[in-house]
């Protein structure tokens, strides 16, 4: 990653830092003020931090490269994913019909507070028994609608719920721990917009349990396409992060672990590595977490 901008724990505070070939400067402000800028703004302004890097990491800690921004996630933009929809599923033909639909499914995912980032834990619910990773390309967009910057998600879910009743979908995919983000924002002006190669690993007991990889190349909607509905009846003065979907989707037969490691991996966006702990009880008692 040539520039990359990180959020980072320094005491009991958090600051933002641009890093430029393994130098590091501090960016004056946060994200929710460069993403209520137009784009050409907080360009120059990354930039001109860019240009004063030469120190160390100013902070002891990565953090999940949001602020204040919302998380919402598009679903069934691959085709491994409506199949993988329809394997969990008996209602079939709704899958088929939002992939070769014009307006794409779109869903909130999570508030900023409950992001983690890489090296944090992910969860699986304990009342679910069949959990998997979702490997994701996430749009960092401006107020604006804009292409800021990408960067790497996991979009934790729940296959036994959400294929028990579509309805179901929000508690399958929203609960505490089920996102992370990072390891950092590459801005959209640093890095080629694309088609991003992802790979996803899951590590159980020192061992390779599960291993894939997509490209983004295969995805049925565009960026800007899937920005362009979101921005149409909602505002994001801050800013909002959109996760794409997932290419790479594991056969029915494997469900994620209590213990296990998911890495996800971009060439040109870094590594988020998680571990996976159990959210909350079978039972509905008190939250592991």
């Amino acid at each position: 990653m040539p520039i990359s901008l990180h959020r980072l724990r320094a005491g009991d505070e958090s600051r933002w830092a641009v890093c430029q070939d393994g130098a590091w400067g501090e960016l004056d402000g946060d994200l929710a003020g460069l993403l209520a800028l137009p784009l050409d703004r907080a360009r120059s302004i990354v930039e001109a931090a860019a240009r004063e890097t030469g120190g160390e990491m100013p902070g002891e800690q990565t953090l999940p490269p949001v602020d204040r921004q919302e998380v919402w996630a598009a679903g069934v933009t691959y085709l491994r994913s409506r199949d993988g929809r329809k394997e969990e599923s008996g209602h079939g033909s709704l899958y088929d019909h939002v992939y070769d639909s014009a307006r794409p499914e779109l869903f909130f995912k999570s508030s900023p507070w409950r992001v983690v980032g890489d090296q944090d834990a992910v969860g699986i619910r304990a009342d679910s028994g069949w959990d998997v990773p979702e490997a994701e390309v996430g749009l960092v967009l401006n107020a604006a609608g804009e292409i800021f910057g990408y960067t790497l998600a996991n979009d934790m879910s729940s296959r036994s719920i959400e294929g028990e009743n579509p309805l179901y979908l929000p508690q399958a995919k929203i609960y505490d721990r089920s996102c992370a983000i990072g390891p950092a924002i590459v801005p959209s002006w640093a890095v080629d917009p694309g088609p991003f190669e992802i790979g996803l690993r899951v590590l159980r007991d020192g061992h390779e349990a599960y291993a894939g990889k997509t490209s983004t190349a295969a995805m049925a909607r565009g960026f800007e396409d899937l920005a362009g509905w979101l921005f149409r009846a909602l505002t994001f003065p801050a800013g909002v992060v959109l996760l794409t979907g997932t290419g790479v989707v594991p056969d029915a037969d494997f469900t994620t672990r209590p213990g296990d490691t998911i890495e996800i991996t971009s060439a040109a966006l870094g590594t988020l590595t998680n571990p996976v702990i159990a959210i909350g009880a079978a039972d509905g008692g008190k939250d592991q977490a």
